[in-house]
């Protein structure tokens, strides 16, 4: 309908509450669109709570926030949510901060025999599920720090073409959340070719965002972090990586009640 484009104005939309007629009539259509859709079979109703993210992240423009839940459907819905084995497995921290949450991935630390590249790639997907209920994240996106330290062969061989390009649909399209930018820290020589084969499912615009720093990243990281946010490993001032992941690991576990109201995985 008028809405395909955005309303006149759409950019005002995301200054707007939930609640407000114009937000909840976006958040209609959207649902609208997606129960008319025989294909699709959710396995719970559409919150919305659940749609609105989907608006924000695309300021309001509806074809593009149902072809990015279109994408979140193929993604999400053929994968068992996380095991419980996972939240040991994997590090993530997060903090809040100029009202876009960072978060740090530490890749190297997964077993490549017990979890495949996807399941590690699935806890980014819930904790991305975590980051995107804040609204100010919604509106401004969100900057990612990948430590690929300890990255062995082993894990760049289970990067096939087509989890490539999973990954790269999520970074681009699929997921609510506006990519500011992708960091990567400690990168092995090896991972260039893994790259090279998710680059070609990118659009130019995250490529531009994608940053490369090697093992020389303390000074660069400073350039795209303010010091008080980063930790101190990194360069920052104040927090360790042991202190952020503490409360990354407490925050996740007083949400698991939340991720499995709004999983909209078939169980």
């Amino acid at each position: 309908g008028g809405m395909s484009r955005g309303p006149p104005g759409a950019g005002n939309l995301n200054d707007l509450p939930d609640q407000s007629p114009r937000v909840r009539s976006a958040i209609a259509e959207l649902r609208r669109r997606a129960e008319a859709e025989p294909a699709q079979r959710w396995s719970q109703p559409l919150a919305d709570s659940f749609l609105v993210r989907f608006l924000r992240a695309r300021d309001f423009n509806l074809d593009l926030a149902w072809r990015d839940l279109c994408y979140c459907w193929l993604l999400l819905v053929p994968e068992k949510h996380i095991r419980n084995s996972n939240k040991q497995k994997c590090s993530c921290m997060w903090y809040p901060c100029c009202n876009a949450l960072k978060s740090i991935y530490s890749s190297g630390q997964w077993d490549p025999n017990l979890f495949t590249a996807y399941d590690v790639f699935r806890v980014s997907l819930i904790t991305s599920e975590l980051i995107v209920k804040e609204i100010e994240t919604q509106r401004n996106g969100v900057k990612a720090i990948f430590d690929l330290e300890g990255w062995r062969f082993a894990h760049a061989f289970q990067i096939s073409p087509a989890v490539a390009k999973k990954i790269a649909a999520v970074l681009t399209d699929s997921f609510p959340l506006k990519v500011r930018g992708i960091h990567l820290i400690n990168e092995p020589l090896f991972f260039h070719p893994v790259f090279a084969l998710i680059k070609p499912f990118l659009t130019e615009k995250i490529k531009e965002r994608v940053f490369m720093h090697g093992n020389n990243y303390m000074q660069s990281l400073t350039e795209h972090f303010p010091v008080s946010i980063l930790p101190q490993e990194y360069g920052g001032e104040e927090v360790s990586i042991e202190e952020l992941a503490k409360e990354w690991t407490d925050f996740i576990m007083a949400s698991a009640d939340y991720l499995q109201s709004i999983s909209l995985v078939a169980q």
